[in-house]
């Protein structure tokens, strides 16, 4: 194809989807002739006075009177896989020093901006091309999740993305059966772009707030306070909030919300990675089309058809079943896929799946697939089990998910909860693979974490496969593990919904297993990233009796770990700092780190809180902000001399 004629498709299919609401092609299909147009832009050195890389969206419809913003949306560069986003995080690192980074869903919907002035709600439209949308004021006063009044008294324009959830997607279709709705994206977009309001009350959107835009006297710094300050307003927010700083730490949210995603009540598309700091983004600046402090990482996604011929039933370490589509073998992102997870009954339900019918597959970055619904109405009903498949005995309902009560002697949920506690993450028992956990389960009677304690040399020979030397280094590394970290440990009881990150922030706050086991719900959700399920389970995982015996007979044989907070010392213990300008001697990562490493506290903005600023040179707007303050500057003599006592 020429030039000119992917800039003719890409319109075209932009047009269907943005305007129309009706795409006739895949965002996956898109994204990959833009990407090819990019490359020959870039190659060329020609942009077509029409082509899409010179807009950030669509044109709004002439249905609706347009509504200039006050301040320009931008879209967001994406980045496709974990290498492309290092990249951009090292890069950010590198230009402004270690940075934090917000995290958070994208969710697919469609974008709205919201108007307040005086606290009052006085307009919404759509974002239209980031300069001019269309005004749906009418239909967003709607949506119950869009507050009318806000605590706030200044002119401000916020946005968020409108939503259908796939419950209430549900409702609505059960209710309308003449007149189904073909999906949650469209569904909304569709009630918002409606010129009837009514018809877009009938179908019980949601907004989640993620961005501002204008906002006249907000006193907010940082992406992690404009969350706070949403939430203040009674605005929803981003079902998955965290505040990182390593690549390390990003990726394994985003794994861990690729994983979750099929029990999202809501349609997602990636993750939004930002500089939280908003100091920091005036220091980044724009292109001319995405801000330099964010990307997306969006989840490559693609769909096929084929048979779901069965559904068995998986038991996890607390017991939970979980489904499993068995399906007909299909290729699918370069993969021979013969199997697809299912969150829950209901799961299967919400999709009309049966056995023997077509199903709609996707598989998304290295995520397990997933199904998506059937394709048509073939096929026998799928009974709910009333048994455990492994061990028979019966199951109880809990909310969505069904539980073997049988933790004692469930063969599948030992076999997790032993590898889960020997993982590397966990307490790094060495030797201990699946296979070999599975033989000490079923020829040595291990029925718990704290039965590996009580093996001996002995007992391990007579296990097929197992030699003096795996012998020795089995019991080495089981006695080393008494030594483990207590973030490590509480990751290794196997909490649901616990992982590394969450572990380290509950070591952090409660100190020891015993102040973990006595936090309430309320307590716990007073930590970022712990939400109401996850406090729930975590103080349901300490009023069940087996879990405290293995708790104690842990603690008989001395594991019992303490966070231990490291002591400080230095010239910046109790000190909050600003790094303004260059240094000669040192980046601006390197600074940060030996001031934090001396006890001080690093802050991207000058404030009355600020303690002291070092300035480098061509020190600009701060360390004329510090000087009005009247706040303690030094320069990188100083700074090293400091350094050094």
């Amino acid at each position: 194809m020429t030039m000119q004629e992917i800039v003719d498709q890409l319109n075209k299919w932009a047009y269907e989807y943005y305007v129309l609401d009706n795409p006739s092609v895949p965002d996956t299909r898109y994204d990959a002739l833009y990407d090819q147009l990019v490359l020959m832009e870039r190659q060329t050195g020609v942009t077509l006075p029409d082509s899409p890389t010179r807009r950030v969206g669509g044109q709004p419809i002439k249905n609706f009177e347009q509504h200039r913003h006050l301040q320009r949306l931008y879209s967001l560069d994406k980045a496709q896989s974990f290498g492309e986003l290092a990249e951009w995080v090292d890069k950010i690192n590198k230009e402004i020093g270690e940075a934090y980074f917000s995290v958070e869903i994208k969710y697919d919907g469609l974008t709205i901006s919201v108007t307040y002035r005086d606290g009052k709600l006085v307009g919404a439209s759509t974002r239209g091309n980031g300069i001019v949308g269309e005004d749906v004021t009418e239909q967003v006063k709607t949506i119950r999740s869009v507050p009318l009044t806000i605590p706030f008294k200044g002119l401000c324009e916020l946005q968020g993305e409108g939503i259908m959830r796939l419950s209430v997607l549900d409702k609505y279709n059960d209710a309308h059966p003449n007149d189904k709705l073909k999906n949650a994206r469209n569904a909304a977009a569709g009630a918002i772009r409606n010129l009837d309001p009514k018809v877009t009350a009938s179908r019980n959107l949601d907004v989640v707030f993620h961005s501002h835009g204008l906002c006249d006297g907000l006193d907010v710094g940082s992406q992690s306070g404009l969350v706070d300050f949403f939430k203040t307003c009674g605005m929803k927010t981003s079902y998955v909030f965290q505040r990182l700083r390593t690549f390390d730490e990003i990726r394994q949210i985003i794994e861990q919300i690729g994983r979750d995603r099929s029990e999202y009540d809501f349609l997602i598309d990636g993750v939004v990675i930002k500089v939280d700091d908003f100091a920091l983004r005036e220091e980044l600046g724009y292109t001319d089309k995405f801000p330099k402090w964010a990307v997306a990482f969006k989840f490559d996604a693609e769909q096929v058809t084929t048979e779901l011929c069965d559904v068995t039933w998986q038991v996890g370490r607390t017991g939970k079943l979980t489904p499993v589509g068995e399906l007909r073998a299909v290729e699918l992102c370069g993969a021979t896929i013969k199997r697809a997870t299912l969150n829950n009954y209901g799961d299967i339900s919400r999709k009309r799946l049966k056995r023997g019918c077509s199903v709609f597959v996707r598989r998304s970055n290295d995520v397990i697939p997933e199904i998506l619904g059937a394709a048509d109405d073939n096929g026998t009903e799928i009974v709910k089990p009333d048994l455990c498949p492994a061990c028979g005995s019966p199951l109880q309902e809990v909310g969505a998910h069904l539980y073997c009560v049988n933790a004692t002697d469930c063969r599948p949920q030992i076999v997790a909860r032993l590898s889960h506690y020997c993982s590397k993450n966990a307490c790094d028992i060495e030797g201990l693979s699946d296979k070999t956990v599975m033989l000490l389960v079923d020829k040595l009677g291990v029925r718990s974490v704290a039965d590996l304690y009580a093996l001996t040399e002995e007992r391990l020979l007579s296990l097929a496969g197992i030699q003096q030397k795996k012998a020795d280094n089995i019991l080495k590394a089981i006695s080393d593990s008494k030594g483990v970290e207590l973030s490590k440990f509480i990751f290794a009881l196997g909490l649901d919904n616990v992982g590394t990150v969450t572990a380290k922030d509950l070591a952090v706050r409660f100190g020891s297993i015993d102040g973990l086991s006595t936090a309430t719900a309320e307590q716990l959700t007073e930590i970022d990233g712990v939400g109401d399920v996850v406090a729930e389970g975590i103080v349901q995982y300490f009023c069940e009796k087996q879990n405290l015996d293995i708790i104690s007979q842990l603690k008989d044989i001395g594991i019992n770990p303490i966070y231990k907070t490291k002591t400080v010392s230095g010239a910046f213990v109790g000190k909050k700092v600003v790094l303004t300008g260059s240094l000669s001697a040192y980046t601006r990562g390197q600074a940060g780190k030996l001031i934090e490493e001396r006890g001080g506290e690093l802050s991207a903005s000058v404030s009355k809180s600020v303690n002291l600023v070092i300035a480098g040179q061509d020190a600009g707007s701060k360390l004329d902000k510090a000087r009005s303050l009247g706040i303690e500057i030094i320069d990188e003599t100083r700074f090293t001399q400091m350094l050094e006592e």
